[in-house]
């Protein structure tokens, strides 16, 4: 088993509750936000939907400049259609990290904007750090959103109050 491997049970049952998660986005709340400052609920999940894809981008170069990198967030029109773009960034991503080996895990990948570097990291560390702790964090959000909407807030490590 490969370190990249190791990580496959961790990362189904992430994905898994992301995905519970996501399932609970009431469209048309799309545009409500919780203040001016907050992204909007669909925006927000938009980004965690997307935050997977980091991971076979990760495997499949060795950075990201962020002065160069031409982003452009997708667009969803349901709920039923952004599930189907996070199932498929999931299956991309988990392929990733199933195909690489210990050498592609170890190799170093670097976050910039132009001459200013963020981080350089282990590609495995990159996934860890920007792919699953960043998922984690906005779903955290998310699930505060649901909430504030009087939405049932999915288990995620347990039960939660919605889900006994």
């Amino acid at each position: 088993m490969t370190i990249a491997q190791s990580m496959l049970p961790e990362f189904d049952q992430e994905m898994a509750g992301t995905r519970r998660t996501l399932a609970r986005v009431p469209w048309e709340k799309s545009d409500w936000k919780p203040h001016a400052k907050s992204m909007a609920l669909g925006h927000l999940a938009g980004h965690v939907a997307e935050v997977v894809t980091w991971a076979s981008y990760t495997f499949e170069s060795t950075e990201l400049d962020f002065a160069t990198f031409d982003y452009r967030p997708p667009r969803h029109a349901s709920t039923d259609e952004l599930l189907a773009t996070f199932d498929r960034y999931v299956a991309a991503a988990r392929a990733a990290l199933a195909g690489a080996d210990d050498a592609a895990a170890m190799a170093p990948w670097t976050l910039r904007q132009g001459d200013q570097v963020f981080f350089t990291l282990p590609r495995i560390g990159v996934v860890r750090s920007m792919v699953m702790n960043h998922m984690i964090h906005h779903r955290a959000q998310l699930g505060v959103y649901l909430r504030l909407l009087d939405l049932p807030v999915p288990g995620l490590y347990g039960p939660s109050a919605d889900e006994q």
